[in-house]
């Protein structure tokens, strides 16, 4: 084998050994704080409806309406970009809460997220109507958000 071949041939070997070695190396910083962002924006919000349905704070349909809107579309966001393989464990510490159900489980986080779009879109079409609605539409939002942490998310214990 002439010698340009033999260089490229070791250029190629050493691009692909130490290429796979630095992805699995990979800074995932910007997806976690990303995500994180993502549930503090949710947990704000809900936090501020949660607590018009309890009789905390005073029914406000505008606010209501705005942060119900900003749940939703949190939770909207695609999520397969915040949460890739890989993000889940690794020389991470305590960066992530995230169980690595989220990864080994795919279909069972999507169907997570999902039902907690829907319950998002429920709350969003009724929490600029009144305190009663706001009421009805917080257990199934946060029916979705427990569900989703139990299984998917480190319990804070």
């Amino acid at each position: 084998m002439p010698v340009f071949k033999k260089t490229i041939l070791a250029s190629s070997i050493f691009t692909l050994a130490f290429g796979a070695a630095a992805m699995a190396q990979m800074d995932y910083s910007a997806q976690i704080a990303a995500r994180q962002g993502q549930m503090d924006i949710m947990a704000l919000n809900v936090g501020i409806l949660g607590n018009m349905a309890r009789g905390n704070t005073g029914y406000d349909a505008d606010l209501a309406q705005a942060a119900a809107d900003n749940i939703f579309a949190a939770a909207s966001v695609g999520h397969q970009i915040a949460w890739p393989a890989g993000s889940d464990n690794f020389d991470l510490g305590d960066a992530t809460a995230a169980l690595p159900a989220v990864w080994d489980d795919p279909d069972g986080f999507d169907q997570a997220w999902g039902d907690l779009r829907t319950a998002a879109a429920g709350m969003a079409e009724v929490a600029g109507t009144g305190l009663d609605a706001v009421q009805g539409a917080i257990r199934p939002l946060g029916g979705a958000c427990g569900g989703c942490h139990r299984n998917f998310r480190q319990s804070d214990d």
